[in-house]
């Protein structure tokens, strides 16, 4: 049995869940739902160990001073296929999905994907599908999304399918869409990566000939435009919905008025052969990996680089862990949730203005792997309890920073770990999250100073925690509470004039933390000034 030790007092705790709720799989790759709260409820922050806490000590430095970009409610999002939005499941009086939307704030929602331009059907009068199109959409469904829009307070964009050249029809569309989802739509996305249109990029799905190239697309965009604007000038377009930046380049330079954002596609392992493309595998390791960073930037740079030139904001419209098929395993790792929060606070970090992490409503048996949220149901059934995976718990603990300014911050040692902190209520509110992707199994934890500006404290922090980076539905929460009064240092800490080690109570004095930090982790402290 492994015995675990809680935070307080460093006691030997021979219990698996203390606090919080779990994520675990009752079947392989189907997912359980949460399991409620402890009883009583704790009221002080507890972590789990998997062991003696043995990793490298780590330093972070969290200041007040502001390094540029911000997190705002649309830096959380989740993008769905086309075909979702012809589920009835979307209406909050049918399904959970708006109570577990909810969890996330208010979540940029996003409705593109694969299916848009091969599988999504357009009609305002009752047509048949003239293309083989296996789902229709009509403007009952997007009364049903404002519901769901209006329960989350969620802003959206829509993609208009582009696979049948057919701009009156997506014209209708973009003017339903916006007489019926008002200020909540801030985007229409004219077909979904078009740069993949032909058999060489999708052998299974090419809806052009080989001679497509950007050129065409342009002209193609250009009318749907034109047809959308005469019916609602003010439309709001995005584009192109690619990873390519040539094709970024080719999207700002068209004719198309109203262009209101650039909108990339990037997945952080996207080569599905392992051997071809080092560190970029769809691997649960490669998600911590230092490489993952590295490839972050670059890649994100691309997009930032059009976006700045065209004088528009960046938004990574659909992104996840990995897109390749069979991926369950690495989707339902810890490491996905340690992934989900690093990667988000790092791309908002470098100014990414609008992120959706790529889902769908399907099963989580044989489901989409990356997908946020999912259904438990039997294969062939439908439940109306959707249950979400380890990468979606990594998001809920950015929820605290929403709304708040990057700062300069800094992490010193401690191996695989980063830190980002955010300000907010007028310099009165820190929120400083770290990850600590060190695998639990080999080193428990690590010693964490954590240094803020003097008259600050810790009101209380969160977490999220798994037994190793590569454990399967596990992922679990233990919620916001104050710290207690002795909290765990197993580090070398400081001493003051009489020769004692500071407490918790002489924060605000000596403005810093020592706290040992559970690995294969994500903790967020929310400190206030005075």
């Amino acid at each position: 049995m492994n015995l675990r030790r809680s935070i307080q007092g460093g006691a030997v705790a021979l219990v698996f869940v203390l606090s919080g709720c779990s994520w675990f799989d009752s079947g392989g790759s189907s997912s359980s739902g949460q399991a409620p709260e402890p009883s009583p409820t704790p009221t002080e922050f507890e972590q789990l160990f998997a062991g003696d806490v043995s990793g490298e000590a780590a330093a972070v430095t969290a200041t007040a001073e502001r390094a540029g970009a911000g997190l705002t409610a649309d830096n959380i999002g989740v993008s769905f296929e086309a075909t979702d939005l012809a589920d009835p499941r979307l209406d909050p009086a049918q399904s959970n999905l708006d109570e577990q939307l909810k969890t996330l704030g208010s979540p940029a929602l996003r409705f593109g994907g694969n299916a848009l331009d091969r599988r999504t059907f357009w009609t305002s009068t009752g047509e048949k599908p003239k293309h083989g199109e296996k789902v229709t959409i009509t403007p009952d469904d997007f009364k049903r999304l404002k519901k769901l829009v209006d329960a989350t307070g969620s802003s959206v964009t829509i993609g208009v399918p582009l696979g049948a050249f057919d701009p009156g029809r997506g014209a209708d569309m973009a003017a339903h869409a916006v007489d019926i989802l008002g200020d909540s739509l801030v985007g229409l996305a004219i077909g979904n990566e078009p740069n993949g249109y032909t058999v060489k990029d999708v052998p299974s799905g090419a809806v052009r000939g080989k001679g497509w190239n950007k050129d065409e697309y342009v002209e193609q965009l250009e009318a749907y435009a034109k047809a959308i604007h005469a019916k609602r000038p003010d439309a709001p377009i995005i584009g192109p919905d690619v990873y390519d930046g040539a094709w970024m380049d080719a999207f700002a330079a068209s004719g198309v008025k109203n262009k209101t954002a650039i909108s990339q596609h990037w997945y952080q392992l996207y080569e599905c052969d392992a051997s071809k493309v080092p560190g970029r595998g769809p691997q649960a390791a490669k998600l911590i990996d230092p490489l993952a960073k590295e490839a972050a930037k670059k890649n994100l740079g691309i997009g930032k680089s059009k976006a700045d030139a065209a004088n528009l904001p960046l938004w990574l419209e659909e992104t996840g862990p990995t897109s390749c098929p069979g991926t369950n395993d690495t989707s339902l790792t810890n490491a996905s949730a340690l992934w989900a929060a690093d990667y988000t606070m790092y791309a908002a970090s470098l100014g990414v203005e609008r992120m959706a992490m790529h889902s769908m409503l399907g099963a989580c048996k044989g489901g989409a792997p990356m997908s946020l949220i999912c259904d438990p149901a039997d294969h062939g059934d439908r439940s109306n309890e959707f249950q979400v995976r380890p990468n979606m718990l990594g998001l809920r603990l950015l929820v605290p920073s929403v709304g708040g300014h990057f700062t300069k911050t800094s992490v010193s040692g401690g191996g695989t770990m980063s830190a980002y902190t955010v300000v907010k209520n007028n310099g009165r509110t820190l929120v400083t999250t770290v990850i600590n992707a060190n695998d639990a199994a080999s080193v428990g934890g690590n010693p964490v100073t954590l240094s803020m500006p003097l008259g600050f404290s810790v009101s209380s922090a969160l977490q999220v925690y798994g037994e190793s980076n590569d454990v399967k539905s596990a992922t679990q929460v233990v919620p916001a509470n104050p710290l207690p009064a002795d909290v765990p240092f197993t580090g070398e800490a400081a001493v003051d004039s009489t020769g004692a080690s500071p407490s918790t109570s002489d924060e605000a004095e000596d403005g810093k933390l020592r706290i040992d930090l559970a690995g294969s982790s994500v903790t967020v402290f929310m400190m206030r000034k005075g």
